[in-house]
């Protein structure tokens, strides 16, 4: 069996502890949403996490435990996932997004 590195180690942890942040925000998400959670491709869903995840990267953990993500509304999602879909497609850049998204997020906090 490979040896694993501290680095490779690091990255492990780093990625489970985005992941959990994450599915800790979704599941404040889908239980503001409630019963439209279901016009939601998982496709959708996806993008949202991706974006997210990318935001949790981007922020300050305090402030991003400071988000109530419980507040979005099913507009406030539809932006969010709008914009994972214009990166996705190249139409904006990652960075400009994820820094709106942010915005986004502390403004409905």
């Amino acid at each position: 069996m490979p040896e694993v590195t501290d680095d490779e180690r690091g990255r492990r942890i780093f990625q489970i502890h985005k992941n959990m942040a994450v599915e800790k925000a979704v599941d404040k998400i889908r239980e503001n949403i409630g019963q439209d959670w279901k016009i939601y491709s998982s496709r959708d869903i996806d993008l949202l996490k991706y974006l997210l995840g990318e935001g949790w990267i981007s922020i300050d953990r305090r402030k991003w435990e400071g988000i109530t993500f419980s507040r979005l509304s099913r507009e406030n999602l539809d932006e969010i996932i709008k914009m994972a879909k214009d990166v996705r497609k190249k139409e904006r850049k990652e960075s400009d997004v994820v820094r709106e998204m942010i915005a986004l997020l502390t403004r409905v906090s």
